[in-house]
């Protein structure tokens, strides 16, 4: 099976045991494992926020495995880092605006969509309207697209859809879903909607609910756990971070090479394991802030962390600790390859070469 990790020269752990809750789930064995199905010729595939911080690096993950010309990179407003804009195709496009987004499908042949564009959760306070008509104008967009042309799409969901009344120490995957922010409520919304295409117009839709996504290639994207990423540019930046949430603000975290690997895997296994469309708990590992900053004084005896909680604790307070992906272990293999400690030592590596 192609590694994301490998091919990006990611260092990773061995295979071992995750703690997926409170109960130990082993690894899937291989010989249970899809491999992957897929002929790269066929495949014409379109990136939709592929500026922000998981489509920048996912696709150039795609870019290496179906070759350059076959994977065309989306964006609005943000301009492309150069690299992205000259390794392959790129067209800007208005998700919202159907006749742009058909135009694109048709100039590139598109016959796969991944749907990354969003407005996220401490943007999406700011201006709500804004990510009602992003996210939900922008997917409804993409499903009837799909639902026309046949096209499969991935489309991520989020831990923001859960709220409150959901277990904090252990998120089902079927569970109370009131989140209390718009970004919350647009994903719920969109996962009903996936759904609801799935089973109405048996469009092949599929989507993971990411946890806070840690990287050492692009910045923070106006998310609540950008604190997690800001930790690291600071500790070697300056020595020290004032961090926005306590220091015993547990969330669930994935470091991206996990991110990317569990999207293109997704993408990649027979439909008809699948019972899930475009809900799956995905979890990798779940710190405290304090314990974070204690990773890296591991690596950095002298970093000092202090602590100012603002608007984004009461996001983070609504959210779960861990979240059980039973479910995504079960039909289609997840198996996350980076705990605190291994993130930790290559984020620090990548950022020391890059600063």
């Amino acid at each position: 099976m192609w590694d994301y990790r490998r091919a990006r020269g990611l260092r990773t752990i061995p295979p071992r045991t995750f703690d997926a809750c409170d109960g130990p789930w082993a690894a899937t064995p291989q010989a249970e494992k899809e491999a992957l199905n897929v002929t790269t010729s066929k495949r014409r595939i379109l990136v939709t926020g592929s500026v922000g911080q998981i489509g920048s690096e996912l696709t150039p993950a795609l870019r290496e495995m179906y070759d350059n010309e076959n994977v065309v990179a989306a964006g609005h407003r943000t301009p492309p880092s150069a690299e992205l804009r000259d390794a392959g195709p790129f067209e800007t496009v208005d998700v919202t605006d159907r006749s742009q987004f058909d135009a694109v499908l048709d100039k590139h042949e598109i016959n796969t969509v991944y749907h990354m564009a969003a407005i996220l959760s401490a943007r999406g306070e700011q201006n709500p309207g804004l990510a009602w008509r992003v996210n939900i104008e922008g997917l409804v967009a993409v499903l009837e697209a799909a639902r026309e042309r046949g096209l499969q799409i991935f489309v991520p969901s989020s831990i923001a859809v859960f709220g409150p009344e959901t277990p904090r120490d252990c998120a089902p995957q079927e569970t109370v879903l009131l989140p209390t922010t718009m970004y919350g409520v647009t994903k719920v919304t969109g996962e009903l909607l996936c759904e609801y295409y799935a089973n109405r117009f048996d469009v092949d839709v599929r989507g993971l609910r990411y946890p806070g996504i840690i990287s050492s290639e692009t910045p923070p994207g106006g998310g609540t756990t950008d604190y997690a990423v800001e930790i690291f540019y600071k500790a070697i930046e300056d020595g020290r971070y004032t961090c926005f949430v306590r220091p015993d603000t547990r969330l669930p975290m994935m470091y991206m090479p996990d991110c990317i690997k569990a999207t293109i895997d997704l993408m990649h296994v027979d439909r008809s394991r699948l019972t899930h469309h475009a809900n799956f708990n995905v979890g990798a590992m779940s710190f405290s802030a304090e314990e974070l900053a204690d990773e890296i004084r591991k690596h950095m005896p002298g970093f000092a962390c202090e602590y100012e909680p603002d608007f984004r604790q009461a996001i983070a307070d609504s959210w779960p600790q861990a979240l059980d992906d039973t479910a995504a272990r079960k039909e289609w293999g997840w198996e996350p390859s980076f705990d605190l400690a291994a993130m930790t030592a290559d984020m620090l590596t990548r950022l020391r070469e890059r600063l």
